[in-house]
């Protein structure tokens, strides 16, 4: 291991009592599995936004989500902070990746194992759930070069919270041994994205 990312993975905890706690996920799982880039200067220590990571647990088996977690702090986010209608990476810093060591079905997008990278185009309404290809990329621009690696999309309709959500939040939530939710919470918005194992 780099000093670089040695530095890095030690920054991280020091993040999230900065930051207020991660997911209880990311604490089980570690973050090992999630890209980071190992320079310094893109180091944990000079980012607002602390790494979070999810474990998607199913068929007895665990796959993680890595994302950013942004802040409201005191901002208008959705139609504004995140336009309507124009790609977000869904966190901040890398783009959201999904590492997979089964292949799974998420919305209607049939994936090997792999590792892959979401994004999403939200609506006042619907918003669009895109599969990359590429998951070891910084998370914006996402333009057609981006595009190149799309895989597949889909609909969900978002949702509203009952109370706000200071820190984007992803959670996995079972609805059998190998089907279930990611949820993402934020400000008052929330998505459920559905999951379903479909192979080794």
């Amino acid at each position: 291991m780099s000093v670089a990312r040695i530095a890095l993975v030690a920054s991280i905890g020091f993040a999230a009592v900065a930051f207020g706690a991660a997911p209880r996920e990311a604490e089980a799982q570690g973050l090992d599995v999630c890209y980071l880039r190992n320079t310094v200067l893109d180091s944990a220590t000079v980012r607002p936004s602390p790494l979070g990571a999810t474990t998607v647990t199913l068929g007895g088996a665990e796959a993680t989500l890595c994302y950013s977690r942004p802040s409201v702090r005191g901002r208008m986010i959705m139609g504004e902070l995140v336009p309507y209608g124009t790609p977000w990476r869904m966190g901040a810093n890398e783009a959201t990746g999904l590492h997979l060591p089964f292949a799974v079905t998420i919305g209607t997008v049939a994936l090997e194992p792999g590792v892959y990278s979401l994004y999403a185009v939200p609506g006042e309404g619907d918003w669009t759930i895109v599969v990359n290809g590429n998951a070891e990329r910084w998370g914006i621009p996402i333009n057609g070069d981006v595009k190149s690696a799309d895989l597949g999309s889909f609909q969900i309709p978002a949702s509203t919270t009952d109370n706000p959500i200071e820190e984007l939040t992803f959670t996995w939530v079972p609805d059998g041994p190998d089907s279930g939710r990611i949820v993402m919470t934020w400000e008052h918005t929330q998505l459920d994205i559905p999951v379903r194992r479909t192979g080794g």
